[in-house]
């Protein structure tokens, strides 16, 4: 069953729900990771413009666009967005489960912080206790975070658009 999201804390990182105030400040990290992708060989993820800002717009509309900020500094943000991603329906490979999850999405940080993935994770895990993610085959970086981070691969999905992306999963032990 689904958890409300809440407040969490970390070193002295916190994560609230975006606001229409942030969205000149998510502008610029979009543009720091599109830059940050391209350094790291990644040439096709997120061409200029995306992810588009009415899609953030819609994220806070719904209350799943989330932002970590480091005291006043706004250092990344994510949409944790829980239910069945119609994009996940068809996959060439096999989910761990077919469990409840929530999906991260729109997920970039800016130039600032550390260990922002391992932070957005706990996050979604308070929301349930499936994530899943996908990522473009040349994100590097982020398949490296993945894999750190005790993801699985799972196969590869469809956009809307066609485009391939691999897709990953990870389920809360029940230690945790």
């Amino acid at each position: 069953m689904f958890q409300k999201a809440c407040y969490i804390f970390y070193m002295s990182y916190s994560i609230r729900s975006t606001n229409q105030a942030d969205l000149p400040k998510l502008e610029a990290i979009f543009s720091q990771a599109r830059s940050f992708m391209r350094e790291s060989g990644n040439l096709s993820q997120w061409p200029e413009g995306t992810p588009k800002i009415e899609e953030v717009k819609r994220d806070i509309a719904q209350g799943v666009s989330y932002v970590v900020t480091d005291g006043d500094l706004l250092i990344a943000t994510f949409s944790a967005i829980p239910g069945i991603d119609p994009t996940y329906l068809d996959i060439e490979g096999k989910w761990l489960n077919d469990e409840e999850y929530v999906t991260i999405h729109k997920l970039a940080k800016g130039k600032e912080g550390t260990h922002i993935f391992e932070f957005v994770v706990d996050f979604c895990f308070r929301i349930a206790d499936n994530i899943r993610i996908d990522t473009h085959e040349d994100n590097a970086p982020m398949r490296h975070l993945l894999k750190k981070n005790g993801f699985s691969y799972c196969g590869i999905i469809h956009l809307k658009n066609g485009e391939p992306r691999l897709a990953f999963q990870k389920i809360r032990k029940k230690d945790d």
